[in-house]
């Protein structure tokens, strides 16, 4: 597996696993739970989730795994919604995500989106839990760069570690000035949503002739191949998820792609960078 550095020096795989949509179903869980632990012990160690996700089922789901490893061995990932994210609701917030996640600290706690609370509040918040031991460093996620400059001028806002937005080889607007943003302030970019679901996000996307030509050149899927794209710079982390074991070890295999200057070439010119400002994707 490879790695990247946040800005504390923390070294985190290039690849984790999401889980939107994991441990809402009895009948799936104990295949999602297989899916996640095969993924971890394919060095995809990064796990991340949200007190959002089924209502707190993911964080169970990932819970119930977590016994099988040793703790320091593991990047816990979970986030916050919006109208919880103030002095009134974060900390419990907090503490019903590490209860469900069976563990007493987070490594990074995400607000999930921008909502009514003021910046000021949550920024305040998020320090206080860092320096209570329940999470190691904070983040955001949905932030664009309007929202990443007004949370740097508050007081402990450059802080911030990730934000945490939607990216694929068919939606690349951070590229054209939140992503350069972000590198500038040292903000690792996490990105979500790097296989658009499974192409649903993209029409016939797994499908595209470029990327099958390129798929089958290398001898891997076109999934690894998106994988591949998104984690090219070394400085980004895609945490795709996956609900079955087979998918979560192709995906990791993505981490040994090296695309060419070639292949690049190619797949930009099938899906070109924006030359002008775009509104994020939201997903």
């Amino acid at each position: 597996m490879k790695y990247c550095m946040l800005k504390d020096g923390a070294l985190l795989p290039v690849l984790g696993q999401g889980s939107w949509y994991l441990g809402e179903r009895k009948d799936t869980r104990e295949a999602e739970g297989r899916a996640l632990r095969a993924g971890i012990e394919a060095g995809m160690t990064l796990l991340d989730t949200a007190e959002m996700y089924g209502e707190g089922a993911a964080e169970s789901l990932i819970g119930g795994i977590l016994p099988y490893y040793k703790r320091q061995d593991l990047f816990l990932v979970s986030k916050v919604y919006p109208h919880n994210a103030g002095r009134r609701h974060i900390f419990h917030s907090c503490e019903e995500s590490l209860r469900r996640l069976n563990t007493d600290y987070l490594d990074l706690y995400l607000l999930h989106w921008r909502g009514s609370i003021p910046l000021r509040e949550t920024v305040a918040c998020m320090e206080e839990l860092v320096s209570q031991g329940k999470i190691r460093r904070w983040g955001v996620s949905n932030f664009d760069t309007d929202d990443m400059e007004e949370l740097f001028r508050i007081p402990g806002g450059s802080h911030c570690a990730v934000n945490q937005v939607l990216y694929h080889i068919a939606s690349r607007g951070i590229e054209y000035d939140l992503l350069p943003w972000m590198r500038d302030h040292g903000v690792t970019l996490m990105a979500y949503c790097p296989l658009a679901q499974g192409g649903r996000l993209s029409r016939n996307l797994l499908q595209h002739p470029v990327l099958s030509k390129i798929a089958e050149q290398h001898g891997v899927t076109v999934p690894q191949v998106l994988l591949s794209f998104v984690i090219r710079d070394g400085h980004t982390i895609a945490i795709p998820r996956a609900g079955n074991a087979d998918h979560t070890r192709q995906n990791s295999l993505a981490a040994e792609l090296c695309l060419s200057e070639e292949d690049l070439a190619r797949l930009e010119e099938a899906f070109p960078a924006p030359t002008a400002k775009t509104p994020l994707d939201v997903e």
